[in-house]
C-alpha cells in the first residue's frame, strides 16, 4: 500500500508541474508498456523490433474504431546471424479496448490482451533422468521476457511548453507463460515526454512479479523487475525511429549489462 500511496503523491506532484486542463492523445505503446491510447479508426501501425542475439519480431496493428484495435505479431531468435532459427511457437495477438476517456482531472482506462513477449522463446526442454523419467524442475515454455498478458491501464496527459508528457500504469496476468508456478498478476509503470515535435524520452518499468519473489506490497526498483529508457525520433511523418536501453537495473547477481534494442514504427492510414 506505501507503494501506491507513493505512485498517487508523485502523479499529483507531476499534475501540478505541468499545463492543466488540457488532454492529449497518449501513445499506443512505450517500449514494451501498453498505454490506455488506442489508434483511431482506419488506421494501421507496422512495427520492426530488433533484439539482442538476432532476433527480430514484426506486427501489424489495426485501429477497428476509434476504441478498438487489433494486431497480430511473429517473429523469432537469431534470426540475424549464422546459429540456427528459433521460431515463436504461434503468431501472437495484440487487443486492445479504450474502456473510458480521459479528461482534465481522470486519466483515460483501456482493458487488452497482448500475449507477444520479448527475446528468444525456450520450449519445454525438461531433463530427465537416467531412465527417462522427468526430473523435479518445471518445465519451461516461455519468452525471455514474457508477455504481459490480460491487463487494464490507465493514462494521464498534460501539454506542457515543450509538448506532450504522460503517465501510465497498469495491472497484468499472463495465463500462457506460467507453467514454472510463478503465475501472480503483474504491475507496470511509465513516463513518457516530448522534448521537440521530433524527439521524444520514454522511462518505464516492468515489475515483473511472475518472474522474481516480489510482491506488490514488497515492490522496489532495488529487488528486480525491468528498468528500460529510449529515445524516440520522428524521422519523418508517420515513422519512427525508437532506440531502446533494456535492463537497467543490472547487477551482479542478474545480469552485467544492459540491452540495446532497435525498433522502427510506421503509421498510415486507409
Amino acid at each position: 500500500m506505501k507503494n501506491i500511496y507513493r505512485i498517487i503523491t508523485i502523479t499529483y506532484l507531476f499534475n501540478l508541474l505541468v499545463a492543466q486542463g488540457t488532454t492529449y492523445p497518449p501513445p499506443t505503446n512505450l517500449i514494451t508498456v501498453p498505454t490506455a491510447g488506442t489508434l483511431v479508426r482506419g488506421s494501421f501501425s507496422m512495427d520492426l523490433r530488433v533484439q539482442k542475439k538476432g532476433g527480430l519480431t514484426t506486427g501489424l496493428t489495426v485501429g477497428i474504431t476509434d476504441r478498438f484495435q487489433f494486431g497480430l505479431s511473429y517473429g523469432a531468435g537469431n534470426l540475424i546471424g549464422d546459429d540456427s532459427l528459433q521460431w515463436y511457437p504461434r503468431p501472437e495477438v495484440n487487443l486492445k479496448y479504450h474502456l473510458l476517456d480521459e479528461t482534465g482531472s481522470a486519466p483515460g482506462c483501456a482493458i487488452g490482451l497482448v500475449t507477444q513477449g520479448f527475446g528468444t522463446y525456450t520450449y519445454d526442454h525438461s531433463p530427465e533422468s537416467e531412465s527417462g523419467e522427468p526430473l523435479d524442475p518445471l518445465p519451461v515454455e516461455r519468452y525471455d521476457i514474457r508477455a504481459y498478458g490480460a491487463y487494464v491501464s490507465a493514462s494521464k496527459n498534460w501539454k506542457t511548453p515543450l509538448g506532450n508528457a504522460g503517465l501510465h500504469a497498469g495491472m497484468s496476468k499472463n495465463f500462457l507463460e506460467d507453467k514454472d508456478g510463478d503465475g501472480d498478476p503483474n504491475l507496470f509503470f511509465g513516463l513518457d515526454m516530448e522534448v521537440n515535435p521530433e524527439l521524444s524520452l520514454l522511462v518505464e518499468y516492468n515489475a515483473a512479479l511472475n518472474e522474481n519473489d516480489m510482491t506488490a506490497e514488497t515492490l522496489a526498483l532495488n529487488r528486480g523487475g525491468y528498468l528500460n529508457a529510449a529515445v524516440r525520433w520522428t524521422f519523418v511523418d508517420r515513422l519512427h525511429i525508437e532506440m531502446d536501453f533494456n535492463n537497467l537495473l543490472f547487477d551482479d547477481d542478474k545480469v552485467n549489462y544492459f540491452n540495446r534494442e532497435l525498433k522502427i514504427i510506421y503509421i498510415e492510414y486507409f
